[in-house]
Formats: C-alpha cells, sequence, structure tokens
C-alpha cells in the first residue's frame, strides 16, 4: 500500500469516527445550584444541604422546594408531600434517621425537567 493511499485512509477513519462521536444522544448531567446560608435555612426544612437542576432554572428550582417543604410541613415535622407542587410530582427517600432529626432526598419530576434536594429537619 503507498504512502498516499495509507495516509488518505488514516484521515478518512478519522473522519467517520468524529462524525460517530457527533452523532451519539448528548448526556444531561443535573447542574448544582448554589446555595446561600440564608437560602440553606429558609427553604422550609431546616436545612437544605444541596439543590441541582435539569431542564430548569435554579431559581425555579428553590420554588419548588420552598412549595414541597411547606406542603411536607403540613402534615407534621415527618410528613409526606401527597400531591404536586407547582406541577411537579415529588418522591422523598429519608437517608438516615433519629427520634430528634432525620435527612431525605427528594425528587421532584415535571415531563422532563427535575429538582432534585437534600435536606435535614429537626424536631
Amino acid at each position: 500500500m503507498s504512502r498516499a493511499v495509507l495516509v488518505a485512509a488514516v484521515a478518512a477513519s478519522s473522519l467517520f469516527a468524529a462524525a460517530g462521536a457527533g452523532a451519539s444522544p448528548q448526556v444531561h448531567a443535573a447542574r448544582g445550584c448554589h446555595l446561600s446560608s440564608h437560602d440553606q435555612r429558609h427553604l422550609g426544612a431546616s436545612y437544605v444541604t444541596s439543590l441541582s437542576v435539569r431542564h430548569t432554572s435554579c431559581s425555579n428550582g428553590k420554588a419548588v422546594v420552598r412549595a414541597y417543604q411547606k406542603c411536607r410541613r403540613a402534615h407534621g415535622w415527618k410528613g409526606k408531600c401527597g400531591h404536586r407542587v407547582k406541577g411537579y410530582a415529588c418522591k422523598r427517600h429519608i437517608t438516615a434517621s433519629s427520634p430528634v432529626q432525620y435527612d431525605a432526598k427528594v425528587t421532584c419530576r415535571r415531563g422532563g425537567k427535575r429538582v432534585f434536594h437534600h435536606y435535614t429537619q429537626n424536631k
């Protein structure tokens, strides 16, 4: 095989590889949102320790967290929110618990939009 044919073959294969890489579906990771110390203490739980969103804004994520926490607190200190908040359906998973405090992570979904938050609730 001549050198020119070899160079052309390598160039063509790299073009196909680049085209294939661009055609793959894009992964959309959740974007972390900044929470000031004021936000952490005033979004409804004792402490909201993290907030991330996918396909929506951080300000909308904070509004969903506030609405979820208001709904949850209406059912007691360890209450569950049984209906949609701001159009989002939320699921809570308690990750650690004691008689006076618990930690939980919450996923709220509305179509392709997601709001994820972790919080600590003191009794």
